[in-house]
């Protein structure tokens, strides 16, 4: 579904990515590791098109996108759940989520606003009220729920667990478990990463803007050099 090769993208004359590749699989959750500033953010916004890349393609499905701008990406069936959830706050937990579904303005949205409602059943009382005057949690499952709306085929999620106690953490994790069995395509970054390896089927770890380890997750997370860099152990 997803295809990046010898991707490189900077910030002004700094380099971030230096010939990033990688692929994602129909309906897999792929996770990417590596330790803070490693480049992991850098190179989802460049997948989504928020991030200028200088070199390199990123290819969704069979279609060269590197050049395309991000909200046709979107409409083509990516969407990103940023990292910090970057919610508009005075607006309703409601219109949040009307808002994800912007490129699809002619269509009648309530079946989707029920299926984010079935998936995260504790928005639906409060979707009324302000989405920053919502729990941390809650502002995560508005900030997938917003996400969902676009219909998409391929999900990037950047830290979905940060700042959450670890019960809505594993809440979250559940979730993405359970879109993954619905068909959805998950390439998620995440801090912890003993979490994201355990619902991953394939896992890349990144360091210094390079990927230097690739394979199933479950090998990924018994390799020695990640237990002790990334597992604590």
């Amino acid at each position: 579904m997803l295809s990046v090769e010898n991707l490189r993208s900077a910030y002004g004359r700094i380099e971030i990515l230096h010939g990033v590749s990688l692929e994602v699989r129909s309906g897999e959750i792929v996770s990417l590791v590596g330790a803070n500033g490693a480049g992991k953010t850098t190179l989802l916004r460049a997948i989504s098109g928020v991030q200028p890349v200088t070199a390199g393609s990123i290819r969704f499905g069979q279609t060269p996108i590197e050049r395309l701008p991000s909200h046709v990406r979107v409409a083509r069936g990516m969407t990103q759940v940023p990292e910090g959830r970057q919610l508009f706050a005075p607006l309703s937990v409601e219109d949040n989520l009307l808002l994800g579904a912007w490129t699809r303005r002619a269509a009648d949205l309530k079946p989707d606003l029920d299926r984010v409602y079935a998936v995260f059943p504790m928005l639906h009382p409060i979707k009324a009220k302000p989405a920053g005057a919502l729990s941390g949690g809650q502002q995560q499952m508005l900030a997938v729920g917003r996400a969902l709306m676009a219909r998409p085929r391929l999900l990037l999620l950047d830290e979905p667990s940060l700042g959450l106690a670890p019960k809505l953490a594993d809440q979250i994790f559940t979730t993405l478990g359970e879109l993954k069995r619905e068909g959805l395509t998950i390439l998620l970054v995440e801090q912890n990463a003993r979490a994201a390896l355990s619902i991953a089927d394939r896992a890349y770890v990144l360091e210094t803007g390079r990927i230097t380890l690739s394979g199933a997750a479950a090998d990924i997370r018994s390799d020695r050099r990640v237990r002790e860099a990334y597992l604590g152990v």
